[in-house]
């Protein structure tokens, strides 16, 4: 029988709908790389973004801070819009929908944006078929998400999960069932009509930490870390010893993939 912290690790997935998790995904900015990195594959100036999946609102808020005109969020969760709408700019419409199911008109979107969404969908294709009914020609599709390539990064002061992962291998084996790999989400999109998708890989810092105890804190809260709930309470406060070895200041940031595609690739 195995021993140590990950001994009797249950699985139970987080709640989106439940009260208790509507900030889950509040109170972060999105590191400014990361605007550097999205405006390097399409401008942002003047156009309509479709962000599904936003959650919290972080890169909805982004888009509008990059030139957007005007953007979409749409979220299943009912509590987390709600918290998101606390804060939202002008220019930022927060709706609840589907991912698979919007209820947008087709044909009207500059960009559709999905980040950190596609793990959390049991039919991939429903999903990237909707994103495409969504944009109008010349659109962009942009697609983030860690496949299991990235999972599979050894920790580091730079990559503190993936020490997580050392201590509760059980994790791992949770992400390896609900993570596509990037050859999955390629053949997904061409699926749906979408030809010659074009991938690329980013190094998105998170967070930036002024100490480990504010690192632990984070980490505890399960802040924007849907993997933790799958730990009771006291498995996820242990789950902060990982980062014991860190050498501080430091901070937390996440490899993952973006898959693009846009209406100038013939179909």
């Amino acid at each position: 029988m195995a021993s140590g912290p990950d001994q009797g690790v249950t699985v139970v997935p987080v709640d989106f709908h439940d009260p208790a998790n509507a900030l889950t995904y509040s109170g972060r900015n999105a590191d400014p790389a990361w605007g550097r990195a999205v405006t390097s594959l399409v401008d942002a100036t003047g156009r309509t973004v479709v962000d599904i999946g936003c959650g919290g609102g972080t890169y909805a808020r982004e888009w509008l801070r990059l030139g957007a005109s005007a953007v979409v969020g749409v979220d299943s969760s009912i509590p987390i819009l709600g918290a998101a709408r606390a804060d939202a700019p002008a220019g930022l419409e927060l709706r609840e929908g589907d991912a698979a199911a919007t209820g947008l008109p087709g044909g009207r979107h500059d960009v559709v944006f999905a980040r950190a969404l596609v793990h959390h969908v049991p039919d991939l294709r429903s999903v990237v078929a909707e994103a495409h009914r969504l944009l109008r020609p010349g659109g962009h599709y942009l697609v983030q998400d860690r496949t299991m390539e990235d999972v599979d990064q050894p920790g580091s002061p730079d990559h503190p999960r993936g020490w997580i992962f050392e201590v509760f291998p059980r994790l791992r084996d949770v992400e390896a069932r609900r993570r596509p790999d990037s050859a999955a989400l390629r053949d997904a999109m061409v699926a749906q009509g979408l030809d010659r998708p074009a991938g690329r890989s980013l190094w998105e810092v998170r967070r930036h930490y002024p100490d480990r105890n504010a690192y632990l804190a984070d980490v505890s809260a399960r802040t924007g870390r849907s993997l933790l709930h799958e730990l009771d309470d006291q498995r996820a406060r242990s789950s902060t010893c990982t980062v014991g070895r860190v050498v501080m200041p430091f901070c937390r940031s996440t490899r993952t993939r973006i898959l693009t595609w846009d209406e100038r690739h013939p179909r």
